[in-house]
């Protein structure tokens, strides 16, 4: 005799959990990532005003330990999305960090001159910001 499985339908507060779960995650890439760039900011400004080679070593690794913290944080956000698109009754709950993702892109493209690989420092981290308050948002509205 052949039993089929039996498919179980996640309960609403299920749903949430998950979805709230996802978005707690999100946050905390978010906020990893955040940390990395105000670290690289700090020893760009060092670079900027009289820094050396150290100082400049320094700067690109922070820089690429955000590169790696910013493309898990994407994972994150996007599992974050993936959730509450199952939430029922809340469609109109949505994570307005498109900016973010289109911007973590290419936020670290081969910048030459210490000044602009300062703007793009500060434009991410406001970016960074900006999706961490639409998560938040979020989460409050779950």
């Amino acid at each position: 005799m052949d039993e089929e499985a039996e498919y179980v339908v996640p309960s609403d507060e299920e749903e949430r959990r998950e979805a709230r779960e996802a978005g707690e995650r999100a946050l905390k890439s978010l906020r990893e990532a955040r940390g990395y760039l105000t670290k690289a900011s700090s020893w760009g400004l060092v670079d900027l005003f009289g820094g050396n080679f150290i100082s400049g070593a320094l700067k690109h690794a922070r820089l690429a330990e955000a590169r790696e913290a910013i493309g898990q944080a994407k994972r994150d956000v996007q599992a974050f999305q993936k959730e509450l698109g199952d939430v029922r009754d809340v469609e109109h709950l949505k994570v307005d960090v498109d900016g973010f993702l289109e911007f973590a892109d290419f936020v670290f493209d081969g910048a030459i001159a210490d000044i602009l690989v300062q703007s793009r420092i500060e434009k991410a981290k406001d970016s960074v910001d900006d999706a961490i308050a639409g998560i938040e948002r979020s989460l409050r509205d779950l």
